[in-house]
C-alpha cells in the first residue's frame, strides 16, 4: 500500500476517533435535557417518585427545593393535567397538619405553627386546622402560666396600678387576651379597669387638666376602642376643651395674654388640628405686638422687646410684628432726639412741636399708626418730656374723648378697620373703661356682618380674617359659632 494512502487513511480514522469522543461527552453532559426534551412524561414520573419518597420521609417542605411540596409542585408545572401531583399535594398538607399535632404534643409550639402554616397553605379541611390552632393557643396559655397572669393583673387592678408598666393590670389582661381571646375572667377584668381608667380620666377634667384625662383616654382606647364607657368620656373631653379655648377667648380679650396663651397652647396640645385654638395662639402674638408698640412709646424698650419677642415666636407672618419694630426703633430715635435737661423755653418749644404733630395725626384719624408718628406715639413723648406741662395734660384729656368719636363715627360708616385703631387708641388711653366691653361687641358683631357678606361674595380668606378679629374682640358675641361653621365649610370646600 502506497504511503500516502496509509497517511490518509489513518488521519480519517484519528478524526472519527475525535468525533465520536465529543458526541460521547455531549449525551453525558447534556442526556437530562434531552431526555426531558424528548420524553416528559419520564421527568414528571421521576418527580412524583422522588416527591413520594420525600413525603415517606416526613420532609414536606424544604427552600432547597427538595421537600415533597416542591416536588409536587415541580411535577404539576411540567404537567397540570396529571391528578398524582394533585393528590400528592393533598397528602403533604395532610401530612403536615398531622405532624402539626404531634409537635404540639412535644410543646414544640414554632414548629407547630410552621407546620399549620403549611397545612393551611395546601388547603386542608378547615375545621381539623382550626382545631388544631384551638388547641396550640390552650397549650400556649397552660405553658405561659396564664391563670397567674391572671391572678397578678386582678391584684394590680384592685391596687389601683392600671397602665403604667407591664406589670399593670390593663397589660396583662392584654397579654392573658392575646393567648386566650375567650377567658371570660381576663374579659370582665379588663372591662372594669377600663372603667376605673375612664374614672380617672373624669377626675382630671373635674379639675380642668385636660392633658392628662387626654392620656388617660387615648390609653382606654387603645385597649378596647369599643369600651361602653368611651364615648361618654371622649364627649366630656370635647367639652373641656371647648370651655378652655373660650377661657382662652376671654382671657386675650381681657388682655390677660400668659393665662390665653396657656389655655390656647393647652387645647392644641391635645387637639392640633384646632384652628380656633391655633388662631388664638397667633393672636395672642399679635395682641403682643401691639403691647410693644405701646411700651415702645413710653420708652420702656427693655419691656417692649420682651413683648416683641414673643410675637415673633407667637405670629412671625403677622405684619403687626414689623410694625412693633419699627416702633421700638422710632421710639429709640425720639428718645434720642429727647433731652430732659434742655433749658425751659427749649423743652417747652419741642412740647409745642409734639403737640402740634400729635393734633396734626388726630386730624388724620391716625391714632396709633404709623408707629412713632401717631397721635399716641406724639402724645406720649411730650409726656415723657414734660409730664406736668399744663398743655401735655389738656392734650390728653382732649385725646380719649376724640379716640372714643372716632370710633362711633368709623363703626357706623362701616370702615371697621379705622374703627379699630380708634378702638385700640382708646383702650390704651382707658384700659379699664367699663364702655370697652360693649364697644369691643359692637365691632365683633361688624367684623362678623361685613365678613359673612364678603363670604357669600366667595372671598373666603378675607372671611377668615375677619372671623379671627371678631373671635378677638368678643368670643361670645351673637353669630359667632355660626359663621364660624361657615367659614370652616368654606374652607374644607376649597
Amino acid at each position: 500500500m502506497p504511503a500516502e494512502t496509509r497517511r490518509v487513511r489513518g488521519s480519517a480514522w484519528r478524526w472519527g476517533l475525535a468525533c465520536l469522543l465529543v458526541l460521547s461527552i455531549l449525551v453525558v453532559v447534556f442526556r437530562r435535557p434531552l431526555a426531558d426534551a424528548l420524553w416528559p412524561e419520564t421527568r414528571v414520573q421521576q418527580l412524583l417518585d422522588q416527591a413520594g419518597q420525600a413525603l415517606q420521609q416526613g420532609r414536606l417542605d424544604a427552600a432547597d427545593g427538595t421537600g415533597a411540596r416542591q416536588l409536587y409542585e415541580a411535577a404539576q408545572a411540567l404537567d397540570n393535567d396529571r391528578s398524582e401531583a394533585i393528590t400528592g399535594l393533598q397528602r403533604v398538607g395532610q401530612a403536615a397538619l398531622l405532624q402539626a399535632s404531634k409537635a404540639l404534643e412535644q410543646n414544640r409550639f414554632e414548629e407547630t405553627r410552621a407546620l399549620l402554616a403549611l397545612a393551611r397553605d395546601l388547603q386542608v379541611p378547615r375545621a381539623p386546622a382550626d382545631e388544631v390552632a384551638a388547641r396550640l393557643r390552650a397549650r400556649e396559655s397552660e405553658h405561659a402560666g396564664i391563670e397567674g397572669f391572671v391572678q397578678a393583673a386582678q391584684q394590680a387592678q384592685q391596687a389601683g396600678r392600671l397602665v403604667g408598666s407591664e406589670d399593670a393590670a390593663l397589660p396583662l389582661y392584654r397579654r392573658v387576651l392575646a393567648l386566650q381571646p375567650s377567658h371570660l375572667a381576663a374579659l370582665e377584668g379588663r372591662e372594669d379597669a377600663l372603667s376605673d381608667l375612664l374614672q380617672q380620666a373624669g377626675q382630671q377634667l373635674a379639675k380642668g387638666d385636660v392633658q392628662p384625662a387626654a392620656d388617660l383616654i387615648a390609653q382606654a382606647r387603645e385597649y378596647d376602642p369599643g369600651h361602653v364607657d368611651l364615648p361618654g368620656a371622649q364627649a366630656a373631653l370635647a367639652r373641656a376643651l371647648e370651655s378652655r379655648r373660650q377661657q382662652a377667648d376671654r382671657d386675650l380679650r381681657r388682655g390677660r395674654l400668659a393665662q390665653a396663651l396657656e389655655g390656647y397652647q393647652a387645647v392644641v396640645a391635645v387637639s392640633p388640628d384646632d384652628a380656633q385654638a391655633r388662631q388664638g395662639i397667633e393672636q395672642v402674638g399679635i395682641a403682643h405686638a401691639r403691647t410693644a408698640m405701646q411700651k415702645a412709646a413710653d420708652f420702656r424698650f427693655e419691656q417692649a422687646l420682651a413683648d416683641l419677642a414673643q410675637a415673633r415666636t407667637l405670629a412671625p407672618q403677622s405684619p403687626q410684628v414689623a410694625e412693633a419694630e419699627q416702633s421700638i426703633m422710632r421710639g429709640r430715635q425720639a428718645q434720642a432726639r429727647l433731652d430732659s435737661s434742655l433749658p425751659a423755653r427749649e423743652r417747652d418749644d419741642r412740647v409745642r412741636v409734639l403737640l402740634a404733630q400729635m393734633a396734626q395725626a388726630e386730624a388724620r384719624g391716625q391714632w396709633l399708626t404709623p408707629p412713632g408718628d401717631s397721635a399716641y406715639d406724639k402724645l406720649r413723648a411730650a409726656q415723657a418730656l414734660a409730664p406736668d406741662h399744663p398743655a401735655v395734660r389738656q392734650a390728653a384729656t382732649r385725646l380719649l374723648p376724640a379716640t372714643r368719636r372716632c370710633f362711633e363715627d368709623e363703626l357706623r360708616g362701616n370702615r371697621i378697620r379705622r374703627a379699630q385703631a380708634c378702638l385700640q387708641a382708646w383702650q390704651a388711653l382707658q384700659p379699664t373703661a367699663p364702655e370697652l366691653a360693649g364697644a369691643r361687641r359692637r365691632l365683633a358683631e361688624k367684623w362678623i356682618a361685613v365678613g359673612g357678606e364678603r363670604l357669600g361674595a366667595g372671598e373666603v380668606a378675607f372671611a377668615a380674617q375677619a372671623l379671627a378679629e371678631a373671635r378677638a374682640l368678643d368670643a361670645e358675641a351673637p353669630g359667632l359659632e355660626a359663621f364660624a361653621a361657615r367659614v370652616t365649610s368654606a374652607q374644607a370646600a376649597q
